[in-house]
């Protein structure tokens, strides 16, 4: 508990340092240079570590306190999901639903904004960015989503605009250390649907912050593939296609595929057929590569888990916590995967990783540091998680071992291919 607290004060101290913005706009690193990309496309063996939505794990989601959390716990990168406002102006949102993230459910002035949308063939209700102004949304308050974690801070932290974080990393970027961007296009068909498609508007914004090059730090990603494919033809920065999946059948250790998370959205109102498993076969991959520089799966496609089995047939609570869930589950390396990924040229990125006990198969004796260390010797080039500050020192653990304590240094500046 003290070290979430001296990690959150210092996070929290250092947006504060940051102060205006008005710096990074004029000293940003000039990315459009070759030399540039050396400094975070490190050529040795070096994965990133992502802030998932930032330090999600100690602060609300997608705030610039998070952010500021994720640089100062040594994140390579910070990942802002971009959803829009009415008035067309991108934002840091986890979904275009804002009731899980904000305090906009408790406020009396936009009780009529209340509706319900499909999102992905899949009907919710809630508040949608897309029918509040940014001015609006910036009477919002974040609030934590996660009941299991911190709630002290919730009501204290705004919504950013991709702006605002993309000037946050380019603050620290002058400091003689890269921090790069990671932004996802969210439910890019839905907001083609509504009339405010993202992928433009996200492109444009790069371009004014000088970041529209190759040699700048940014991966964009996307579990949807057309929106990818057109933003190969519009920028030179990299894409990541996402390949999702609904769980795993924890008695036969396969994962499963259910809508809305067993396909890319654009096929099905493209009526094509298949399932994100389609995208990591090694035809999928080939696709991929015509367009992408790499492939982000479901952790559980490169690695997943398998119950013991009562007399009953039933998962066993083999710790004895009263709860069936990953800690109590063995794991399963899909190696053909990561091999078939390497074949096909891409780099190998995959997500989520979190610290809760009950997230972390039995296999790493409750240590997310080993659940990272696995991935890596796997060949994963990338971690997405929400406790930064574990994922480095799993990375170091794993430099360490592999190359030695000089590759730790070479890699605080830099990141991987």
């Amino acid at each position: 508990m003290n070290h979430l607290k001296i990690s959150v004060r210092a996070g929290v101290a250092l947006f504060a340092l940051a102060g205006t913005f008005a710096s990074a706009q004029s000293n940003r690193p000039d990315f459009a240079k070759p030399e540039r990309e050396k400094s975070w496309l490190a050529k040795d063996n070096c994965p990133i570590v992502i802030g998932h939505r930032g330090a999600s794990g100690y602060l609300p989601e997608h705030t610039l306190e998070a952010y500021a959390l994720a640089i100062r716990q040594g994140a390579d990168f910070i990942e802002p999901d971009l959803v829009i406002t009415k008035d067309g102006v991108l934002i840091a949102r986890h979904e275009p639903n804002l009731i899980a993230t904000t305090d906009v459910s408790t406020r009396a002035e936009f009780a009529s904004r209340k509706r319900k949308v499909k999102v992905d063939g899949a009907e919710e209700e809630g508040f949608f960015a897309f029918d509040f102004t940014l001015a609006e949304i910036k009477t919002l308050r974040a609030i934590q989503s996660s009941g299991e974690r911190p709630q002290e801070f919730n009501g204290k932290f705004g919504i950013p605009t991709f702006e605002e974080v993309i000037q946050l990393a380019l603050s620290e970027s002058t400091r003689g250390r890269v921090v790069g961007i990671y932004p996802e296009t969210k439910h890019p068909t839905l907001h083609q649907e509504v009339g405010l498609p993202l992928e433009d508007r996200l492109v444009n914004v790069l371009k004014k912050y000088g970041m529209n090059s190759k040699n700048a730090p940014v991966f964009i990603q996307s579990f949807e593939t057309a929106n990818l494919k057109y933003l190969a033809t519009r920028t030179p920065v990299r894409l990541i296609q996402l390949a999702d999946a609904d769980d795993v059948n924890v008695v036969t250790g396969e994962i499963t595929y259910a809508a809305p998370y067993d396909r890319p959205y654009d096929w099905t109102v493209a009526g094509r057929s298949g399932t994100f498993g389609s995208l990591l076969t090694p035809e999928g991959l080939a696709e991929v590569a015509k367009y992408a520089y790499g492939i982000g799966p479901w952790k559980r496609h490169l690695i997943t888990v398998k119950a013991k089995l009562a007399a009953d047939g039933k998962p066993v609570d083999l710790n004895g916590d009263g709860r069936v869930n990953d800690a109590d589950f063995d794991t399963i390396l899909n190696l053909q995967l990561a091999q078939n990924v390497r074949e096909a040229g891409l780099a190998l990125h995959t997500w989520t990783f979190r610290n809760e006990p009950r997230r972390v198969a039995r296999t790493y004796s409750n240590d997310p540091t080993k659940e990272m260390i696995a991935f890596f010797e796997m060949g994963v080039s990338g971690v997405f998680t929400d406790f930064p500050d574990t994922g480095v020192a799993a990375r170091d653990a794993f430099l360490v071992r592999t190359s030695g304590q000089d590759a730790v240094a070479r890699c605080k500046a830099g990141g991987s291919n």
